[in-house]
Parts: C-alpha cells; sequence; structure tokens
C-alpha cells in the first residue's frame, strides 16, 4: 500500500485523503426519450473529433444544419420503444453495475459510475470521488474492445478534467480485455444459459459488434482485429458443434464505407439462403441499450423475418448477469492491486 493513515495536530482542519475510488463509464444516453435532450446528447457526440474525424470546418455545418435538425425526431422515438420506467437502460445498467461492484469490493473503495456523453459526467464523478477523498482513481471504460472512438475518448475527457485539477488523483485505467479469460469464460456461460432456456435450436449465432468506418482500421486502430479475436475465442469456448456462427458490425452511419460484414445484411442474406432459426448477440457492449435493444431485438427481428427467417431471438448483453458481475469484479481487483488487499 502506498498510502498511510494521516497523523495530523489536533487543531488541523480536517482534511479528506487516502482514498480509492473506481469510475465505471459507458457511452452514453439523452437524459429523456425527447427530441431536446436527444438533439443535446447527439450534439456532444457527434462533436467529439474521435468519433467524426472529419475537420469541423467542414462537418460542423453538416452537423448544425442538417443532422441535428432531423435525426433527434426519430431517433427519441426509437428511445422511446425501449425506455423504462427506471429510464434509460443503458443508464440503468451501469449504475445497477456500479451498486453491485460497490457491494462485492466492500468498503476498501468507493465506486461510482459515469458516462462519456451525457450525465452523469466524467468531470462532475471525479470531482466528487476527488472532493469524498479518493486519491487514487481507477477509471473503468466498459468497452472491451479498444477503440479511439470509445477507450480513448474516455480517457481524452478524464485528462481534460485534470487538467484543470489543483489537487490531482492518481489515475489508472482500466485495458482492453477482448481476449482476456475471464471475458471470454463469463460470455461463454451467460450466452450458453440463454441459448439453452430458448424454446427453439438456432441455426446460426450472429455476434454482432458496433460497427466503424473502415478508415480507422488502416489508420491503426484495433478495434477490428479485437472484435474478430474475440469471436474467434468466443466460438471456441462456446463449442457447439451443431450451431454456425457469423461475426457482423452493425450501426453504420454515413456515406463513408464501414467494417463489413454488415449485420442488417448478414440477417438478410441469412433468411434467403433458407436458414429459418436464428440468434443474435452483441458482445462488444457491456450493458442492453439503444444499439442492442431496439437495432438489434426490434429492428433485426422485422430484417429476418421479413426476408423469410421465422425464428428470431436476440441474448441479452452481460449486465448485471451473474457471469457479468464476477468477471467485473475479477477485472476490476486485478487492476486494484496493490491499492487495495488481494
Amino acid at each position: 500500500m502506498t498510502w498511510q493513515p494521516q497523523k495530523i495536530p489536533a487543531d488541523h482542519p480536517p482534511v479528506k485523503s487516502g482514498g480509492i475510488g473506481v469510475l465505471i463509464v459507458n457511452l452514453g444516453t439523452p437524459d429523456a426519450p425527447e427530441t431536446g435532450p436527444v438533439k443535446r446528447y447527439l450534439a456532444e457526440f457527434l462533436s467529439d473529433r474521435r468519433v467524426v474525424e472529419i475537420p469541423p470546418i467542414a462537418w460542423q455545418p453538416i452537423l448544425r444544419g442538417i443532422i441535428l435538425n432531423t435525426r433527434p425526431k426519430k431517433s427519441a422515438q426509437a428511445y422511446r420503444e425501449v425506455w423504462s420506467e427506471e429510464g434509460s437502460p443503458l443508464a440503468v445498467v451501469t449504475r445497477n453495475q456500479a451498486v453491485a461492484m460497490q457491494e462485492r469490493l466492500g468498503d476498501a473503495v468507493q465506486v461510482d459510475w459515469a458516462m462519456r456523453y451525457g450525465t452523469p459526467s466524467i468531470p462532475e464523478k471525479l470531482q466528487t470521488l476527488m472532493d469524498a477523498g479518493c486519491e487514487r482513481i481507477l477509471l473503468a471504460p466498459l468497452y472491451p474492445q479498444y477503440s479511439s472512438a470509445t477507450t480513448a475518448t474516455v480517457v481524452d475527457k478524464a485528462a481534460d478534467k485534470l487538467r484543470e485539477m489543483r489537487w490531482q488523483p492518481c489515475l489508472r485505467t482500466l485495458p482492453p480485455y477482448h481476449d482476456d479469460p475471464a471475458y471470454i469464460d463469463a460470455l461463454a456461460q451467460d450466452l450458453s444459459r440463454q441459448i439453452d432456456a430458448l424454446d427453439f435450436a438456432p441455426e446460426v449465432l450472429v455476434l454482432s459488434f458496433h460497427g466503424m468506418p473502415e478508415r480507422t482500421l488502416h489508420l491503426g486502430d484495433p478495434y477490428h482485429c479485437q472484435c474478430q479475436k474475440t469471436s474467434r475465442l468466443l466460438q471456441g469456448k462456446l463449442s457447439r458443434p451443431g450451431l454456425r456462427f457469423r461475426t457482423s458490425f452493425q450501426s453504420r452511419f454515413g456515406p463513408a464505407k464501414w467494417l463489413e460484414p454488415a449485420t442488417d445484411m448478414v440477417l438478410e442474406e441469412e433468411a434467403q439462403a433458407g436458414t429459418k432459426r436464428l440468434a443474435i448477440a452483441a458482445p462488444g457492449f457491456s450493458a442492453d441499450c439503444l444499439e442492442t435493444l431496439e437495432e438489434l431485438a426490434i429492428q433485426g427481428r422485422e430484417q429476418f423475418e421479413e426476408a423469410g427467417g421465422e425464428r428470431f431471438a436476440a441474448l441479452a448483453c452481460l449486465n448485471t448477469s451473474d457471469a457479468g458481475l464476477a468477471m467485473l469484479e475479477t477485472l476490476l481487483r486485478r487492476e486494484l492491486a496493490g491499492w487495495i488487499p488481494v
């Protein structure tokens, strides 16, 4: 342990220090499934230079003049399809993951959660942890596969906050865990449980990852390779000889060429080729969200059935499943080594 208990004079003002924090971070969500909040969320998200790498002088007129005047209404309707009484699914799951980690890690650490875009923000929560005396903080982006548009932008935002702090905490960052045995084992265990609970036997399991522009691969982003490795390791771990696997990429946006094959095209191809029973999973998402609950579970079903498919199942993300929480605890404890007792 690098910190020792304080020994300060009796008349010294109280100082909160020596604490250890964990900040779990996910992508983000609007505050409500309405046009205004969705527009604010998209403006922040699509203005990030890591997300859209077009020079601002060319991109901002398109964003402000066209996209933010057309897309928020459509996206708000999609969010309403999946919104619950508790709020945004992504926010609810991420909060519950933080609560579960607090229980599992105990009083040795203080666990909180934030969103990269929207609320609660990373700067806000870093300050909250620091104000509570957490001089050492583990920043935990819940992205199994590394991308500059996900993991890197979380670190960027944290650095922006550190830049303005007089007293900075010591910061560690959870690395990507795309091939970590704990992650692969958790996925295999939870997906097996869900597949076995279906009332039909899938012929195909589609492993759908969030898409990225293809140019990011050629520029050196390891995301595509890490997705493929996750898929390969997961297929081996599931060990289901009668099940055929496809790996695909979803959520294409704009005219640029994206990673392929596209999930919507794979669903149509499978149905047109005679596949009648299909399941789909999204192993790159740590929590269910708009992209899994609306794009895959609702739109994906429609695409598959309209093309001739008959039975379709969208499997849940790890979320707060027993396997998912055990994996997350393993990863966090590993990165907290030296700060908390093993």
